[in-house]
């Protein structure tokens, strides 16, 4: 095979590289799968804090009693929840309930009969909550908006690094990167999957060694036993094996 390389920098149209395409629509679709999972998420924590904040305008605040409570264990109160078994009226209408969440240090300072004070919605009256609980607790929601925009932009941010690091790894080392002939460690390795193998090549006087990429089932272009690759100084450690199908693609072939 005779070549006929033009200079760096070389003009290396996407449609031309084989299989980069499709890496690249891969690349994509991962993303968007990402983000509409990112999206359900988000919709789903907003919807929790839209009820949530709809529950608090609604609430009623009402004192209750406690009947009995459900503590865990001593030494792991800190931050943790307990449950209380609650006794209160509304409108008269005697109720009680069980299950309500309060943070465990504060529930270990009560006792049965201490009172309790309770928020409850009118339209559904049998499922009080505790006030101080349900509280701290929206005020830590009140960041959630501010969460979900700073996850939406790393997660934008993340998508965008990873495209430009698969046009970078598949166009670079080929409209920029030095051609080397390089000698693998040993027989290259068969596979349909993309293959990677250890090679060295000499630049002024040494010896450099690489991790070189060749496209599965590729053929590369050979000079015995060396084969040819593009380096890139901005990817040190890497090199882009150049084969057969590739150089008569780009018109690398006389």
């Amino acid at each position: 095979m005779q070549l006929a390389i033009p200079q760096a920098p070389r003009r290396v149209p996407l449609s031309k590289v084989p299989g980069a395409i499709a890496r690249l629509l891969r690349v994509l679709a991962m993303g968007l799968v990402l983000m509409a999972a990112l999206g359900a998420g988000a919709s789903a924590l907003g919807r929790f804090v839209v009820e949530e904040q709809g529950f608090l305008s609604r609430a009623q605040e009402l004192e209750g009693r406690v009947a009995a409570m459900t503590l865990p264990p001593r030494g792991e109160r800190e931050g943790a929840e307990a449950k209380l078994e609650v006794l209160y009226a509304v409108d008269k209408v005697q109720y009680s309930a069980s299950g309500v969440r309060t943070h465990a240090e504060y529930a270990e300072g009560l006792a049965p009969g201490a009172l309790v004070t309770l928020l409850v919605d009118p339209r559904v009256p049998d499922k009080p909550r505790e006030a101080a609980y349900v509280r701290s607790r929206a005020q830590a929601l009140g960041l959630v908006p501010w969460g979900l925009g700073l996850g939406a932009l790393v997660a934008v941010g993340l998508f965008a690094r990873e495209l430009r690091r698969t046009l970078r790894a598949e166009l670079e080392p080929l409209r920029k990167g030095m051609l080397v002939w390089l000698t693998p460690d040993g027989p290259l390795p068969e596979s349909r999957r993309e293959v990677l193998f250890p090679a060295t090549f000499r630049k002024q006087e040494q010896t450099l060694a690489v991790r070189a990429r060749l496209s599965p089932g590729r053929a590369p272009v050979r000079n015995g036993e060396k084969v040819l690759a593009a380096v890139l100084s901005s990817l040190p450690g890497q090199a882009r094996v150049i084969d057969e199908e590739l150089a008569r693609a780009l018109g690398w072939v006389r």
